[in-house]
């Protein structure tokens, strides 16, 4: 009898993929020791975009939230995805960082770390492998899986020989865009037993149907340990249900030894959960279907129809996806996977929207192209090369990108200061600057703080004298405090409506002005001269004036510009990309409010022009 092992991922890549990473704490907290009870190899339940999410939308400390499910789940070994180099985020991080974010995941839960990189660049692991085995985790090195014309079975073995050189526990096949078959992944899995010889676990994304037979070809073929989710958080971009599979096994000699009736018992919890929240089951759709030809992940098609969906540009999805195919080949065919899936997506909606390709190029695209996130798998299109760098030279292959990028832990842990209480709070500003120091503003001195900045935004943004500012910072506070849910005075003929989420201020000046909870201001609708133009959002996304908290702001009213001088940040799929000038000029008005969200088509700024 040779059981096959079985990892959960329910508690983190399952509600990724559906429900948008918004899983709470408090829906985990009752079944924890349930799934702990039932024998898993693994849970996953860290990672990815758990991290971000967690501070994003959810108001919760990752770090507490890892140590509160290893305090329920003290069986089972705890699984993170780790992206190299990017750890939990976007772009690399220093060595420094990486080896404390290792070292802290450990400390805080952490038994599994399975470790990819997008582009299957080993120097991207090279760090956070030797910090998983400084601090006695399980180093699971992971193949990027894809289909290209440069990616075949001999290039996923040197890449995997070179996983073990690194000390790989185990292999995984990270199949993220359901592109894996029943005889590929066969023949992947025997290949890889045969000539590395580590224990191989599988991870499909359920996506066009494929992953309970490529479970079953690679369990014959030698697999080790397969991924799962519960049943109300499987098929559709997730993973098969745990269910399915341990029933496929069942008096076979791979019979996983799991109680099915138990399994059935937390699966019923979870979809209370589900339909609780009014949330969407996991289902394969034509578009999922289309998968093995456009190639696009779970994952990424949900954020290319919500991007498209809000530019009111839907039914340019083909458009898109046909796009995404020859953007990928013109840059060496990387894998659609975090970040790739982001870089290549948005490079494929700004061409299409835009209507002239490559015209409009983010800034990580830039830096791909200059190899900073490593080597891609394929030649790029020299001529495309060629438009974004111009005379510019990529980086050498001799250079590690992750050497380049020199910030220490002590030069964020003073930047970030009296903020931080601890090394994860350190990290965790490290990572996502605006979203960590929001959240360690607001709870470190709890709601007051909280609507104390907002009232400091009001200040800086309010010019109108017939609006009290003390006034909205009281109303502010009554409504964010109490069970009010809307509140409005008229005085001097300007009317304040402060309502949970939202403050509209409307004065004789300024007619109407409604804007969100965290960055308030007020809309000038008087007439502006004709000599300034307009800067808008070419894209939706986050506005940010300044590249991190506390430094300056790009350009202020009065500053002058000159030609491709960057003016701002839009933040869109994950992606900071700097919005240049198109011309010389001069600041005349700022109009969104830092770190708010935009429309395409919104105005950012007026400028005039100079020269």
């Amino acid at each position: 009898m040779r059981p096959v092992a079985i990892t959960d991922t329910t508690l983190r890549d399952a509600h990724q993929s559906l429900w948008a990473t918004r899983m709470q704490i408090a829906d985990m907290l009752p079944i924890l020791p349930a799934m702990d009870a039932v024998g898993y190899w693994s849970l996953e339940v860290w990672g990815g975009a758990t991290f971000d999410a967690a501070l994003r939308f959810l108001d919760e400390n990752p770090w507490e939230r890892l140590r509160t499910i290893k305090h329920h789940c003290p069986k089972t070994p705890l699984q993170m995805l780790l992206r190299g180099q990017n750890l939990v985020g976007y772009h690399h991080y220093s060595d420094d960082i990486c080896r404390r974010f290792v070292h802290a995941s450990k400390r805080n839960g952490i038994d599994v770390f399975r470790v990819f990189d997008a582009l299957n660049d080993i120097r991207n692991l090279e760090v956070s492998a030797s910090a998983i085995k400084e601090c006695g985790g399980h180093f699971e090195g992971a193949i990027s899986y894809t289909v290209s014309p440069v990616h075949t079975l001999d290039s996923y073995l040197e890449y995997a020989h070179r996983l073990k050189d690194l000390g790989s526990d185990t292999i995984c096949i990270k199949d993220m865009a359901g592109m894996l078959t029943p005889f590929r992944t066969e023949k992947m899995v025997r290949a890889l037993k045969e000539e590395i010889g580590l224990p191989v676990h599988v991870h499909c994304h359920y996506i066009g149907g494929m992953a309970p037979m490529n479970y079953l070809k690679a369990i014959e073929a030698g697999a080790d340990i397969v991924d799962t989710a519960a049943v109300a958080l499987a098929f559709g971009n997730s993973q098969p249900p745990v269910e399915m599979i341990v029933a496929a096994l069942k008096e076979s000699p791979y019979d996983t030894g799991l109680d099915l009736d138990e399994l059935f018992r937390i699966a019923h919890y979870w979809e209370a959960v589900r339909e609780s929240k009014h949330l969407k089951r996991g289902i394969t759709t034509m578009l999922q279907m289309e998968v093995f030809s456009h190639q696009v992940p779970g994952g990424m098609m949900s954020n290319l129809i919500s991007q498209l969906d809000v530019q009111k540009a839907g039914d340019r999805m083909p458009d898109v996806l046909a796009e995404i195919a020859k953007v990928r080949a013109e840059v060496g065919y990387p894998p659609l996977v975090t970040p790739m899936s982001q870089i290549v997506g948005t490079q494929a909606v700004l061409n299409v929207l835009t209507g002239k390709r490559w015209s409009v190029v983010p800034n990580e695209m830039k830096d791909y192209i200059r190899g900073f996130y490593g080597k891609a798998p394929g030649p790029m299109d020299l001529e495309i090369v060629a438009k974004v760098l111009g005379n510019e030279q990529p980086l050498a292959e001799d250079v590690r990108p992750g050497s380049l990028v020199t910030t220490t832990y002590d030069e964020v842990e003073a930047e970030i200061g009296d903020l931080a209480h601890s090394e994860e709070d350190v990290l965790m500003y490290a990572l996502f600057p605006n979203e960590a120091r929001t959240y360690l503003s607001k709870h470190q001195k709890g709601a007051e703080a909280a609507v104390f900045l907002m009232s400091e935004e009001i200040n800086a943004v309010r010019e109108d004298e017939s609006v009290d500012v003390n006034q909205i910072r009281e109303l502010i506070k009554m409504v964010e405090t109490s069970d009010v849910s809307e509140v409005s005075v008229e005085e001097n003929g300007s009317k304040i409506v402060v309502r949970k989420g939202g403050v509209s201020v409307q004065t004789p000046a300024h007619p109407s002005a409604p804007v969100s909870a965290s960055a308030v201001s007020v809309e000038d609708t008087s007439g502006r001269p004709a000599s300034w133009r307009e800067i808008k959002a070419q894209m939706v996304g986050t506005f940010y004036r300044s590249s991190s908290p506390g430094s300056e702001a790009f350009v202020k009213v009065g500053d002058t510009f000159e030609e491709g001088a960057t003016l701002c940040i839009l933040e869109a799929m994950k992606l900071m990309n700097e919005i240049d000038a198109p011309e010389a000029g001069v600041i005349r008005e700022v109009v969104a409010e830092d770190a708010s969200a935009v429309d395409y088509g919104a105005v950012l700024f007026y400028y005039e022009p100079v020269g």
